[in-house]
């Protein structure tokens, strides 16, 4: 029988997560194939995390590309299909909450492959949200859900998920922070964008804040007015950059507009801010073990553990400049709990419980 284990990675949050994961079975000799989708192309949003985290480069890649929901999905799922048909890999891994993650999942649940979702139980409870789809589909459809935090535990039960099938295992993308947080250099990236001692970093990409230019207009009124207090560096993810540039996101001064950047660099940014502005969820974590201020600009999360016991909080464009005041005229120290089982070791925790699943599928055979 094939014992291979095969991860399939395809956007920027999914490497930091499977990296810790791929170390930690190949110390175990686990036979491993890497699929990368292609999901994200760029250098900085793919290519360079497999240099700066040390990941095998992918055994395949299926170079997708971006396009629409369903079309992004189905190509994957194609492409996806006639590999997992001919290797028949004992057990197939799957990552966070992109399209990426539900396309495998689909793809191996119907060839009979069992599957592990990393960062399951996830949940916003906001369905317009399409990561939201993603996580419950792939939930569903999973044999071993490794969760983050103890209320995504409290989902998946809710959801009917048979307690033996869920692992808690703290934060892989935590492992990779901290086993690189000597490289996060934030003096070298303000000597190299001229920053002050004092700035902000912002992201924006989701589609609430960015697909409408009625919505990007807001996200940018709201930018500009912070950028009045403090410089804002914001690295410009492909998706929202037309509408954020059509409401004028380039017209403060100070607002500092740069390309994706790589992980040890933009982790260098962050490390050094004030303030962190963004609507992305791996964000929100980071930050907490940064012990740097982070505002949300969403409605909700599916991370509420870092608000509980990190830097986080949610804000409304109407909300941020008064949030970010608040942030910057706080002299003191943040009152930092790290959540339970961030300690950089999850990542072997989930290579255990895979290495024992599959020699159990192994003598049950």
């Amino acid at each position: 029988m094939n014992q291979e284990i095969l991860h399939v990675v395809g956007a920027r949050p999914n490497f930091p997560k499977a990296a810790p994961v791929l170390h930690a079975l190949e110390r175990r000799g686990a036979r491993q194939v890497l699929i990368h989708t292609g999901q994200h192309y760029d250098d900085a949003l793919s290519e360079a995390f497999f240099r700066d985290l040390a990941i095998p480069h992918p055994d395949i890649n299926l170079a997708i590309g971006s396009g629409t929901h369903a079309g992004q999905t189905a190509a994957i799922m194609v492409g996806l299909e006639a590999i997992v048909f001919e290797r028949r890999p004992a057990l197939i891994v799957v990552y966070g909450d992109v399209n990426s993650t539900v396309a495998a999942a689909l793809v191996a649940s119907k060839l009979g492959i069992p599957v592990a979702h990393v960062e399951a139980g996830l949940r916003s409870f906001d369905r317009t949200m399409p990561e939201e789809i993603n996580r419950i589909v792939t939930d569903r459809l999973a044999d071993l859900l490794f969760v983050t935090s103890r209320d995504a535990i409290d989902h998946l039960r809710a959801e009917g998920v048979p307690r033996e099938h869920i692992h808690f295992v703290g934060n892989p993308m935590i492992d990779t922070l901290l086993a690189h947080i000597d490289s996060f250099d934030p003096e070298s990236q303000r000597a190299r964008l001229g920053l002050p001692p004092e700035y902000a970093v912002a992201t924006m990409h989701r589609p609430g804040n960015v697909d409408s230019d009625e919505a990007a207009a807001m996200v940018v009124r709201a930018l500009h007015e912070v950028a009045g207090l403090v410089p804002i560096v914001i690295p410009v993810h492909p998706r929202g950059r037309a509408s954020l540039e059509r409401a004028g996101l380039l017209g403060h001064p100070g607002i500092i507009a740069v390309d994706p950047m790589p992980y040890t660099d933009f982790l260098g940014l962050v490390r050094g801010a004030r303030l962190v502005i963004t609507d992305s969820g791996g964000l929100q974590e980071e930050t907490t073990v940064l012990g740097v201020a982070c505002l949300t600009m969403r409605p909700n999360t599916e991370r509420p553990v870092t608000i509980t016991h990190g830097t986080n909080q949610l804000v409304t464009p109407a909300g941020l400049m008064a949030a970010a005041r608040q942030v910057l005229g706080n002299g003191a120290p943040l009152d930092l709990r790290i959540p339970e089982l961030w300690d950089g070791s999850a990542g072997e925790r989930i290579a255990e419980v895979l290495w024992a699943y599959t020699r159990d599928i192994q003598e049950a055979k």
